[in-house]
């Protein structure tokens, strides 16, 4: 396959330092052109990565912007106006923040628990002392339900007061306790559903997380909840979306979480490149078939083997047309991909959305009131560190090992030197005290520091 008689648009692939890569060159198998790369590197490298895109005259960047980094690529995108971004910012606006994704629900009337979201403390406060419980209480920035450890279940005033002063969550984040029966994650590829599954929550618990003990399955996913998804891919414009959606106890269906960046097994991003593909090659690939409820067999596999499985493809039925009588689906069981163009203009401009940045934060409250619970402090920090719970020794060495230059033994030496909680505590407040271990040293520290500044952000 050559593209001698056809212009293709030249690809390149968007990566971040310390960010691991959701995209490569395999999953765009058949691609006949150079496809380039492109690294950003935090600090002050935004003129240089512009520079970069556009010394390689890239058409099409393709690639997740973690949420530590989004305002600045709207920066950059405005800066390469010709340059096609996929998933666009605007797509990826509920990447950034659960906030983000409060707004983007209300405003396409999408079905979420009620949400209640302060700036100020005083009006969260006020809030939460006459509010019925129980509430959930979220860390808004960045996709924060790591193993479900920024979220909250508080059944009083008292119990959200402790939990914001220990936190000191910005802005807070509160929603209605919804008691579920499970959630269900959607993955969508070109507005199709090509994966869901079902996450059900242990006996008596409420978190549906698999590292809290949840189970999953993939059975009988209801139609209503892929509609759900659809309608919610369509409203952000997304070439690739997963959503969360919660079935509660009540029979409602609500979103809890969507973005284009999820965890995917390798077939469903080569998928993902073979739509890209087919829908930038004026013709040149072909639209992959990816049959509806595949998930329900391929989630017979054994998971160790699914996750090595790569360029899974399916052929078209065809039908028999025995006595000159003939069946056909048409429409793709109601579910057919689609290729779209993106919006010119901005749906989410940051000089309206960002309000982190935008509003100016109030004064630290220190003075204790007349009632017994402390006032909620408006004083930020980015992760409390003194929960055993927070981190298991499993994601610990996930974290050291995606490191440059830190193996197995290395991360494991500093996990037994220093202890779990010992580790949290000195990526959170005193970096300086990993020198302890043997081998870590300046230059290590500053990779370590800097991994854990998007990691602890963006997991």
């Amino acid at each position: 396959m050559n593209s001698s008689n056809r212009a293709l648009p030249k690809l390149g692939f968007l990566y971040l330092n310390h960010v691991m890569r959701f995209f490569d060159k395999s999953n765009f198998k058949g691609w006949p052109d150079k496809i380039e790369q492109v690294t950003y590197r935090w600090g002050k490298d935004k003129q240089r990565f512009i520079n970069e895109i556009k010394a390689k005259k890239i058409e099409v960047l393709i690639g997740n912007i973690p949420a530590t980094a989004y305002e600045t690529f709207r920066e950059i995108a405005k800066a390469l106006p010709n340059v096609e971004f996929v998933p666009s910012l605007d797509a990826q606006f509920a990447n950034k923040s659960k906030e983000n994704v409060t707004h983007f629900c209300n405003k396409y009337d999408l079905p979420t628990p009620a949400t209640s979201i302060f700036y100020v403390p005083q009006r969260a406060e006020h809030y939460l002392k006459s509010a019925q419980y129980p509430k959930i209480i979220k860390r808004s920035f960045g996709p924060s339900n790591y193993g479900g450890y920024f979220v909250h279940k508080v059944d009083s005033y008292a119990q959200a007061s402790a939990l914001l002063n220990k936190r000191k969550y910005y802005p807070v984040y509160v929603q209605d306790f919804v008691p579920m029966e499970a959630d269900i994650r959607v993955m969508l590829i070109g507005h199709k559903p090509v994966c869901a599954f079902w996450r059900r929550p242990p006996e008596g618990e409420w978190l549906t997380n698999t590292s809290q003990g949840g189970s999953m399955d993939y059975q009988n996913v209801p139609k209503r909840v892929l509609d759900l998804a659809v309608k919610t891919s369509k409203a952000a414009k997304a070439e690739y979306w997963a959503c969360d959606i919660a079935l509660g106890k009540n029979g409602q269906v609500y979103i809890l979480e969507c973005a284009t960046a999820f965890a995917a097994f390798p077939y469903i991003r080569d998928w993902i490149g073979q739509y890209l593909m087919w829908k930038y090659s004026a013709g040149l690939f072909k639209k992959p078939h990816i049959p509806m409820w595949n998930w329900e067999e391929l989630g017979k596999i054994n998971p160790l083997l699914l996750r090595t499985m790569r360029h899974i493809s399916f052929g078209h039925y065809s039908p028999s047309n025995d006595s000159n009588e003939l069946f056909n689906q048409c429409d793709e069981q109601g579910y057919p991909l689609v290729s779209f163009t993106q919006n010119s203009q901005e749906e989410w401009p940051s000089e309206v959305w960002n309000f982190q940045d935008n509003f100016a934060r109030p004064a630290v409250i220190e003075q204790v009131g007349q009632d017994e619970s402390v006032p909620i402090s408006s004083a930020l920090v980015p992760i409390e560190s003194d929960d055993k719970t927070a981190l298991t020794h499993l994601s610990l060495m996930s974290f050291f090992t995606g490191i440059k230059g830190i193996g197995e033994k290395m991360a494991h030496e500093i996990i037994q030197t220093l202890g779990i909680k010992g580790v949290v505590e000195a990526l959170t407040h005193q970096p300086e005290k990993l020198c302890e271990v043997k081998n870590v040293k300046a230059k290590k520290l500053a990779l370590i520091t800097s991994h854990w500044q998007q990691f602890s952000q963006t997991l």
